[in-house]
């Protein structure tokens, strides 16, 4: 009897423990964390950028082709003012390194003007004012990464409207023979040059960055024949210095 008791005990045992391996587990499993994506500054971005320009336009004057002495007159205007628009491109990052093409387009209210008179000619004045409407550069930008932040120089083809007016004002009896007052002629065309600069940017999100940027830019020097005086022209050099602040958007490239 005391056998059969202890076997009986022993199948109970056995019969239990199986039964409890088969009860699911009590213990949760462990959770999955997805990876985050690692940010690469590779990929197309739009944006819009703002600024200050600043610079000088030099003029030369020439009479039947060759240059006129002003006697120690300043024939520098020194346009400014303020600069906004949109700009896009595309990067490309390699380990560190980051090179793109970029492009932007700007409204501008660039202007500056400058007056000529001598005691000696009462009477006399003669004036050229210049403006920019806007102007806008195709440019490549090479840089390196510190994971968000991103250090780059930038240089490449620039182009801008320049409007350019000459004012000569007369007295009775001038030299010339002409009735008094004031004449005037106005030049508009667009004009080729070259930028060149340097910034940084930082990836606020994986989306969102924001920069800093200047860069110089020179026009090539143009002449503007004008009517005010028989055989004579007036010869253009602009060069301007422009800090910029703006925001781009990049696409996911992941």
């Amino acid at each position: 009897m005391k056998k059969i008791l202890l076997s009986s005990v022993a199948l109970l045992g056995l019969t239990a423990g199986a039964m409890a391996a088969d009860l699911p587990s009590r213990y949760a499993p462990a959770p999955i964390v997805a990876a985050a994506p690692i940010f690469t500054w590779t990929g197309f971005y739009v944006g819009a950028q703002a600024g200050y320009a600043w610079g000088e336009d030099e003029t030369a004057l020439f009479f039947g082709g060759a240059p006129v002495d002003l006697g120690g007159f300043s024939t520098d205007s020194e346009p400014d003012g303020f600069v906004g628009g949109i700009h896009a491109g595309y990067n490309y990052q390699m380990g560190s390194f980051v090179v793109g093409i970029e492009g932007d387009l700007e409204g501008a209210n660039i202007e500056g003007d400058l007056t000529a008179t001598d005691a000696a000619l009462p009477g006399y004045a003669a004036s050229v004012s210049t403006d920019i409407n806007f102007q806008g550069s195709i440019r490549a930008r090479v840089g390196v990464a510190f994971d968000r932040a991103l250090i780059y120089a930038t240089g490449g083809l620039a182009f801008a409207n320049i409007e350019n007016t000459y004012s000569a004002t007369l007295p009775a009896g001038n030299v010339l023979g002409v009735p008094a007052g004031t004449y005037s002629e106005s030049f508009d065309d667009t004009q080729w040059g070259w930028t060149i600069g340097a910034g940084i940017e930082y990836a606020i999100t994986n989306n969102l960055s924001a920069r800093a940027e200047y860069r110089y830019t020179k026009f090539d020097s143009y002449d503007n024949s004008t009517d005010l005086i028989p055989t004579g022209a007036a010869e253009q050099e602009p060069e301007f210095h422009t800090v910029r602040v703006g925001v781009s958007y990049k696409f996911n490239s992941y």
